[in-house]
Protein backbone atom coordinates (compact mmCIF):
# COMPACT_ATOMS: atom_id res chain seq x y z
CA UNK A 1 0.00 0.00 0.00
CA UNK A 2 1.19 3.43 -0.69
CA UNK A 3 0.61 5.87 2.42
CA UNK A 4 0.40 9.73 1.68
CA UNK A 5 -0.34 12.50 3.90
CA UNK A 6 -3.77 13.61 4.20
CA UNK A 7 -4.80 9.97 3.97
CA UNK A 8 -7.40 8.54 6.24
CA UNK A 9 -5.55 4.66 7.73
CA UNK A 10 -8.46 2.34 9.65
CA UNK A 11 -6.37 0.42 11.89
CA UNK A 12 -7.32 -3.35 13.64
CA UNK A 13 -7.16 -2.17 16.75
CA UNK A 14 -9.05 1.00 17.67
CA UNK A 15 -8.10 3.96 19.74
CA UNK A 16 -9.59 4.18 23.58
CA UNK A 17 -12.18 6.41 22.76
CA UNK A 18 -13.77 4.69 20.24
CA UNK A 19 -12.12 5.52 17.07
CA UNK A 20 -10.23 3.01 14.38
CA UNK A 21 -9.87 6.14 12.15
CA UNK A 22 -6.45 7.76 11.89
CA UNK A 23 -5.28 11.16 9.94
CA UNK A 24 -1.41 10.35 7.96
CA UNK A 25 0.12 13.41 8.88
CA UNK A 26 3.75 12.48 8.69
CA UNK A 27 5.17 9.25 6.70
CA UNK A 28 8.35 7.91 6.99
CA UNK A 29 9.91 4.88 8.79
CA UNK A 30 8.02 6.33 11.74
CA UNK A 31 4.12 7.69 11.08
CA UNK A 32 2.80 10.59 12.91
CA UNK A 33 -1.38 9.85 13.02
CA UNK A 34 -4.06 11.97 14.47
CA UNK A 35 -6.91 9.80 15.97
CA UNK A 36 -10.12 11.20 14.33
CA UNK A 37 -12.04 10.44 17.28
CA UNK A 38 -10.73 13.00 19.63
CA UNK A 39 -7.53 14.40 18.13
CA UNK A 40 -5.49 12.86 19.62
CA UNK A 41 -1.54 12.32 18.05
CA UNK A 42 0.62 9.78 18.02
CA UNK A 43 4.26 8.44 16.58
CA UNK A 44 4.33 4.76 15.66
CA UNK A 45 6.74 2.57 13.14
CA UNK A 46 5.81 2.35 9.79
CA UNK A 47 5.95 -1.67 10.33
CA UNK A 48 3.32 -1.96 13.06
CA UNK A 49 0.94 0.45 10.48
CA UNK A 50 1.35 -1.63 7.72
CA UNK A 51 0.84 -5.03 9.86
CA UNK A 52 -2.26 -3.63 11.58
CA UNK A 53 -3.83 -1.27 8.32
CA UNK A 54 -7.23 -2.33 7.55
CA UNK A 55 -8.39 0.04 4.94
CA UNK A 56 -7.34 2.95 3.62
CA UNK A 57 -8.85 5.92 2.28
CA UNK A 58 -7.57 8.21 0.28
CA UNK A 59 -8.03 11.87 0.10
CA UNK A 60 -10.25 12.53 -2.84
CA UNK A 61 -8.36 15.50 -4.62
CA UNK A 62 -4.63 15.43 -4.69
CA UNK A 63 -4.47 19.21 -4.96
CA UNK A 64 -6.12 19.48 -1.69
CA UNK A 65 -3.26 17.38 0.22
CA UNK A 66 -1.12 19.27 2.79
CA UNK A 67 2.20 21.08 1.22
CA UNK A 68 5.32 21.53 2.35
CA UNK A 69 6.53 25.16 2.73
CA UNK A 70 10.21 27.34 2.08
CA UNK A 71 11.75 27.88 5.12
CA UNK A 72 10.76 31.45 5.79
CA UNK A 73 7.32 31.24 3.99
CA UNK A 74 5.29 33.77 5.40
CA UNK A 75 2.29 32.19 6.04
CA UNK A 76 2.07 28.44 5.70
CA UNK A 77 -1.56 28.11 6.52
CA UNK A 78 -2.19 29.41 2.83
CA UNK A 79 -1.04 26.34 1.52
CA UNK A 80 -3.10 23.67 3.92
CA UNK A 81 -6.68 22.42 2.65
CA UNK A 82 -9.16 20.13 4.24
CA UNK A 83 -9.96 16.99 2.18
Amino acid sequence: MEYKVGDIVTLKKGHPCGSHDWKILRVGADFRLECQGCGHQIMIARKIVEKNTKDLKACRDTENRVTGTKKGAQNPEMHRKEC
